[in-house]
């Protein structure tokens, strides 16, 4: 099969790219980054450098491809962010149409079922809404729950102020997932011939702050690391203070309080709370956390 990546060599798409091109597929990744070429050409695959936001040359990039990884840059443009990201998603959307691509995966999220509330997933609801009205394209939506990787931007908290926290309680349960685990997810569903739209679920384990706090604490040889729930006024200024724009600190703040309220996690423990991940946090813990320090 032809295969193309939207995404470059993230967390997802580096094993992504391994594991099609193993299989003996030929892969295209698209990276915004001229120095990715050389890496990606390492890796087996064909790289095509440009803009997620630019419908004509991702045309192009389409053309002749099976199918498609559909992803849209997290924190787009750095302002305007929901905005951006829409309008990206809508390239990508127009493209896939325009080159004639029948396959597509998307990486969505959990929370993406929920119009508003749920912060940067807000753009991915309306992203979801523009895949649905594709014709004669199945799209695999994968709602990825929250990123372990999430956990190292809270390295610093730990270094400065023994903790970690965020503006959620210790008691609620987070759908977690390892970025390799949605890969191999994304690897299986793109290879699938499916008719019509259908949404996986991708979590690799469900744990509360209070337990995933002690399974990293215990990596770095902090057994007692407590988890400190903040108000949303400190989320904001904490992460500001951090160097986050005010902008984006807003949008995590208000998907800390998703979290908290339980909206973003509500329609998936409606479908049973599904775990096809194959990562435990423990792993991520002491093989990638352990090490940030």
């Amino acid at each position: 099969m032809k295969i193309t990546i939207t995404g470059s060599l993230g967390n997802i798409g580096r094993p992504l790219t391994i594991l099609l091109t193993q299989a003996g597929h030929d892969v295209s990744v698209i990276s915004s980054n001229a120095g990715r070429k050389a890496e990606i050409e390492s890796l087996g695959a064909t790289a095509w450098v440009g803009s997620v936001s630019d419908s004509d040359f991702l045309t192009t990039a389409f053309a002749g491809a099976d199918a498609v990884f559909a992803m849209t840059p997290p924190n787009f443009g750095g302002s305007n962010i929901i905005n951006n990201t829409i309008l990206a998603g809508k390239a990508i959307a127009s493209a896939v149409q325009a080159a004639g691509v029948k396959r597509v995966v998307m990486l969505s999220s959990i929370g993406a079922d929920i119009p508003a509330g749920t912060g940067p997933i807000a753009a991915l609801h309306q992203i979801e809404k523009i895949y649905n009205e594709l014709e004669n394209v199945s799209v695999s939506f994968l709602r990825a729950g929250y990123f372990y990787t999430n956990f190292l931007g809270m390295t610093g908290m730990v270094e400065h102020a023994g903790i970690l926290g965020g503006n959620y309680p210790a008691s609620v349960a987070l759908p977690l997932v390892y970025p390799a685990d949605i890969a191999s997810v994304a690897a299986e569903a793109l290879q699938q011939k499916i008719t019509g739209n259908n949404i996986l679920y991708v979590v690799s384990e469900v744990l509360t702050p209070e337990k995933a706090t002690a399974i990293l604490g215990n990596a770095i040889g902090k057994p007692n690391l407590p988890w400190v729930s903040f108000t949303d006024e400190q989320s904001v200024q904490g992460m500001v203070q951090a160097g986050m724009t005010e902008e984006m600190a807003g949008l995590y703040t208000e998907m800390g309080a998703g979290f908290s309220k339980g909206l973003i996690q509500a329609d998936y423990e409606k479908q049973g709370s599904p775990v096809i991940g194959s990562t435990p946090l423990d792993h991520f813990a002491k093989e990638v956390f352990a090490k940030a320090f």
